[in-house]
């Protein structure tokens, strides 16, 4: 294997959803800026779910087109848009327009409309790409793409954002009954931290993480190294192609084989017919389960979950189930399981875990153990075994599907972003609309002993 490759598939997949992983994380300060205030992450959501109009165009033209998508030439084109809007947003995410006598961030959205469109179509042109290379080199890729999430949060802690300090306070009350007396009363206020660096400066540095993807990719496409690492030096482009070549290989295969039955058959039309009907629609289930609950559902209320236990309870969690993804992408490199029962039991271990982290939120401001330390001891270890178990399954079945071929992986980035659309149909209402979930203060507590 090539390190050369190993480093250029991480950079790579660091680019797949760095954009919008780094503007979630830095609306603590651009929300007091901007007219729609915390409105905006609902009208983020808005935005990311209509952006799947490119996945969903990429995945019609493999299905009813195929070999007509030239798919590097798409990809030149996604992270070239990401770079640019990601630069953009670095001058005009403050810009405001009169709208029907409204004042509205239109630039803002309208960038942020493209870099999830970007981001949301790599998920079906990235991961297909990589069928270039030997299969070791998808699970460094779904490192990168670990990555993607982690790099932001980390520079945002640099930065500085969210930060709170709990300072003493002091305030005057007019009595309204007398109107002749008043009293003092102390608590403790949350102040956040002024940042580091600029809003601005964050958005240029995504927009050089979006040049690196960028400069990392034409090497994976023409570095004479890189070509040395394809299997049998080619790569079927399109699916007409590779449905051809799987075809072949079946027909081939009991003369090659010796030691295999020779009267082996496919057990499905799907990729090389590894598995049945009922194999398919159970990992693909697994799949839009799994990707549902770690990039929507679980995310959308880990404040409500964190916070109440204080506000480095919500950092440390946060951070470290960042740094379990690509942890898990690293376990999967060198125990690269493909069971469909461990796969089912990883499943149901994360999505009991997340089920506790779920229940903590509902429960918010007052979860179980809120005035103990072991309260935040056992939310955070929950968070980082949830994304560790979820994350390592999303491997698995990546590994699986890359060895069934090209349009495999093109329905996997698809699941993907099916799974996410369901999540986040499922969350909006009960976060934005119905205010379902409430949030705790970082500095005071007020519930029951």
């Amino acid at each position: 294997m090539s390190l050369l490759t190993h480093v250029l598939a991480v950079l790579f997949g660091m680019g797949s959803w760095v954009s919008i992983n780094g503007l979630w994380v830095e609306l603590p300060l651009m929300v007091p800026q901007i007219p729609e205030g915390w409105y905006l992450p609902s009208y983020l959501s808005i935005l990311i779910q209509m952006s799947n109009v490119g996945p969903l165009f990429v995945t019609l033209m493999h299905r009813f087109r195929p070999g007509a998508l030239n798919e590097a030439a798409v990809i030149y084109v996604i992270i070239a848009v990401g770079t640019v809007a990601s630069f953009l947003l670095g001058f005009f995410w403050k810009e405001k327009v009169m709208v029907a006598g409204i004042p509205r961030s239109v630039a803002l959205l309208v960038l942020t409309f493209f870099l999830a469109a970007v981001d949301c179509t790599s998920s079906v042109t990235f991961l297909p790409f990589m069928m270039r290379l030997k299969p070791q080199y998808l699970t460094t890729y779904y490192i990168g793409e670990g990555v993607s999430g982690l790099l932001p949060a980390i520079v945002a802690l640099i930065q500085g954002v969210g930060v709170v300090h709990c300072l003493n306070s002091t305030e005057s009350l007019n009595n309204t009954l007398s109107n002749t007396s008043s009293a003092l009363t102390s608590g403790l206020q949350a102040h956040y931290q002024p940042a580091n660096f600029s809003v601005e400066v964050f958005f240029f540095f995504l927009s050089a993480m979006m040049l690196v993807c960028l400069v990392s990719f034409l090497l994976l496409d023409y570095h004479p190294s890189v070509a040395r690492e394809r299997p049998n030096g080619r790569y079927a482009n399109s699916a007409k192609q590779q449905a051809q070549k799987n075809q072949n290989c079946a027909e081939q295969k009991p003369m090659m084989d010796p030691h295999g039955p020779s009267n082996r058959r496919r057990r499905s039309g799907f990729g090389r017919g590894t598995y049945s009907w009922t194999q398919v629609l159970y990992i693909f289930g697994i799949l839009a389960w799994v990707n549902a609950l770690t990039n929507v559902v679980l995310p959308s209320v880990q404040s409500y979950s964190c916070i109440p236990y204080g506000n480095n309870i919500y950092h440390l969690s946060a951070t470290l189930a960042a740094v379990s993804n690509p942890v898990a992408c690293f376990i999967a490199m060198f125990l690269p399981i493909r069971s469909l029962v461990l796969m089912g039991a990883l499943t149901g271990i994360g999505s009991g875990l997340g089920a506790y982290i779920m229940v903590m939120a509902v429960l918010s401001p007052c979860p179980l153990m809120v005035h103990h330390d072991a309260g935040g001891a056992v939310t955070v270890l929950f968070w980082v075994l949830f994304v560790l178990s979820l994350s390592y399954v999303k491997v698995m079945i990546g590994v699986m599907l890359r060895d069934e071929g090209h349009s495999a992986l093109v329905c996997c980035g698809a699941v993907v972003q099916l799974g996410s659309l369901l999540g986040a149909v499922t969350m909006f209402p009960l976060v934005s609309v119905y205010q379902f979930f409430s949030s705790g203060d970082p500095c005071n507590t007020t519930c029951p002993q």
